[in-house]
């Protein structure tokens, strides 16, 4: 049963039925992880949901940062978007080519710069495809478009708020990880991060969230989720992972919940595990 919702998830249904309307961009904004032999771009290329814009999450992002795809600033989103031509009064679906992983991000990112019609596909590309829905390997016509932003700055966290909420614990850390990387059992992919997690964490690795089919549970399988991770609900939750992608996929999934106080640490990982200076637990605790 599908509950389509055009600010926060749509069934590959309703796209279908909607794919022509004038006012609709879909974006494929598909990413693979630092060595991988995966090119999203060329697979993009290769073929993509029709009139889909490419959303390059690496390219649209602060470029001054050390940091892997951090928030950009407004003016670069902006003038990214015209290029895109998606702006004003367009009705956005994004999607990616693993289901419900990166196009959670684009989702929350364009939340953050008070974008409110955009909504993710659910079950993504891999859904679409194995439903024999139609596909192209043709550039999309592009035709400017302003948009207005509105930075929601409260839905975006930095070390600094994030080590205050670890020692405060006033706050659940939801981290989106994998449990053998939250436990700090494994090496992180990116080199010359220390192993664990931020001290008093929640661990919910984003696929626990999933149906088998690769869409979001329904609000009560959601919660059920949350809860036996031993997160305390009726907090505000900040959001973490490996660089601040996944980390989304749980905003979304809080989102469908019902819960409103939330954000995520764009640094995530990538930035908490370099510095020694920043405390870090292991195992379960």
């Amino acid at each position: 049963m599908s509950h389509d919702d055009p600010k926060l998830l749509v069934s590959t249904d309703w796209l279908a039925r909607h794919l022509k309307d004038p006012d609709l961009r879909v974006l494929d904004a598909s990413m693979f992880l630092p060595g991988s032999d995966r090119n999203a771009k060329a697979e993009y290329d290769a073929a993509h949901i029709p009139g889909a814009r490419f959303f390059d999450i690496d390219d649209v992002s602060d470029h001054r940062s050390e940091l892997p795809h951090m928030v950009p600033p407004v003016e670069k989103f902006m003038s990214r978007m015209r290029a895109l031509g998606v702006g004003d009064g367009h009705q956005i679906v994004v999607y990616d080519s693993q289901g419900i992983y990166s196009a959670a991000r684009v989702w929350w990112l364009f939340k953050l710069m008070g974008q409110n019609d955009i909504a993710v596909l659910d079950g993504g590309l891999p859904k679409w495809q194995a439903e024999g829905r139609e596909t192209e390997d043709l550039p999309p016509v592009i035709r400017d478009r302003h948009m207005t932003v509105r930075r929601q700055n409260q839905m975006v966290k930095d070390v600094t708020q994030v080590s205050s909420a670890a020692k405060l614990r006033d706050t659940e850390i939801i981290d989106a990880r994998a449990a053998e990387r939250f436990r700090g059992e494994v090496a992180e992919p990116r080199p010359g991060l220390r192993s664990g997690h931020i001290p008093g964490a929640r661990n919910v690795p984003f696929q626990t969230l999933m149906n088998a089919d690769g869409t979001l549970k329904d609000p009560e399988g959601l919660r059920a989720v949350f809860e036996a991770a031993g997160v305390d609900l009726s907090k505000p939750a900040i959001t973490s992972c490996g660089s601040g992608v996944t980390a989304a996929v749980l905003n979304l999934a809080l989102t469908r919940m019902g819960k409103t106080d939330h954000s995520l640490y764009d640094g995530s990982w990538s930035e908490w595990g370099q510095f020694p200076t920043l405390p870090v637990a292991t195992g379960e605790d």
